[in-house]
């Protein structure tokens, strides 16, 4: 069972060589055969260049010129990808690799549609800065009302999917940036793909992060408002 491995990169060239370079080795102890998919979202550093810089046949890096946000550059990636199994990973190199066994046994043993890594997971080890922990809090409960997901964490950059979930979730997605996790899981929970176990996840939060500013966070909830709306008025992701 093939895995693809996607990341999505925007002028992350202090940590993108190291992130890529310890996904692989954590890949190459996996019985499983796998690709690894850099998608350089309109970088106006040495992203690109770098990931190629590692000379690993393994690791193809794909880049455009313009940037369109996360969702964008996952979509772009999993539309070159060709593994059963897809994973998503942020390129900050916050997350342990070593983690990916774990997450496709999960698959596996519980029949999983969909693996998603959790900070709130009793076993995750987490070095988060407090006001983020306290945005992330607010916004797992504003989500809990608002879809009733039965998930802890949709922000994590950290998930595994099954090919068909993405095949039929991917094209009815309109969000592109930091709302794209949870309008994912809320269109893969509508088309019955509700089979979905959290993980534990070993986070070092990467201090170069830009941290959100109050535009970001405005859009965010203004997306995730219209993802309400098009999840309750529309009935869109129905259909």
């Amino acid at each position: 069972m093939k895995l693809s491995i996607i990341i999505p990169a925007y002028n992350e060239a202090h940590t993108i060589k190291h992130t890529v370079a310890a996904i692989a080795k954590s890949a190459n102890e996996l019985s499983e055969p796998y690709e690894l998919i850099v998608v350089s979202d309109g970088s106006t550093d040495d992203t690109a260049k770098l990931a190629r810089s590692l000379h690993n046949p393994k690791v193809h890096v794909l880049e455009y010129e313009k940037n369109h946000g996360k969702g964008y550059a996952l979509k772009y990636g999993v539309s070159y990808s060709h593994g059963e199994l897809v994973t998503f990973m942020d390129a900050g190199g916050d997350f342990d690799p070593k983690h990916l066994d774990l997450y496709i046994k999960l698959a596996e043993l519980m029949d999983a549609d969909i693996v998603i890594g959790s900070k709130r997971h009793p076993m995750s080890q987490v070095n988060y800065p407090l006001h983020r922990r306290a945005m992330s809090w607010v916004y797992h409960w504003l989500v809990r009302i608002m879809f009733h997901l039965k998930i802890h964490d949709t922000q994590t950059g950290f998930k595994l999917f099954r090919r068909a979930v993405l095949v039929k979730t991917l094209p009815k997605l309109v969000v592109k940036k930091y709302a794209f996790d949870l309008e994912l899981l809320v269109a893969a929970n509508r088309l019955g793909f509700t089979k979905i176990t959290e993980a534990p996840v070993k986070m070092d939060f990467n201090w170069h992060k830009t941290s959100l500013g109050p535009r970001a966070i405005t859009k965010m909830l203004i997306d995730t408002l219209a993802i309400f709306y098009r999840t309750y008025i529309l009935r869109y992701y129905d259909r």
